[in-house]
C-alpha cells in the first residue's frame, strides 16, 4: 500500500503460499485473520502489522525480510 510520500511495504505471500498449496483461508486460519486481509495484502493493498508480519514469516519458516520489504518514496 502507497503511501502519500510513494512508500509501502511490498510482500511475497502469494509466492509462499501457493509454494505450500495453501488456499488463502487456509493461511488466514493459521495466521489467524480473514480470508479479505490475506487477499488484499497478497494485492499489496494492505501493510499488516508487525506481529502479523512476524506470524506470518514464522508460519513459513522464513526470516521475515525474505517475504516483506519496505520500499522507500521519494524524499
Amino acid at each position: 500500500m502507497k503511501e502519500k510520500n510513494g512508500e509501502c511495504v511490498e510482500n511475497k505471500v502469494y509466492e509462499h503460499r501457493v509454494l505450500k498449496r495453501m488456499s488463502q483461508k487456509e493461511l488466514a486460519d493459521a495466521v489467524g485473520v480473514s480470508k479479505q486481509t490475506i487477499y488484499v495484502m497478497e494485492k499489496n493493498n494492505y501493510s499488516p502489522s508487525l506481529v502479523l508480519a512476524f506470524r506470518i514469516a514464522d508460519f513459513f519458516d522464513v526470516d521475515v525480510n525474505d517475504i516483506f520489504s519496505y520500499v522507500r518514496g521519494s524524499d
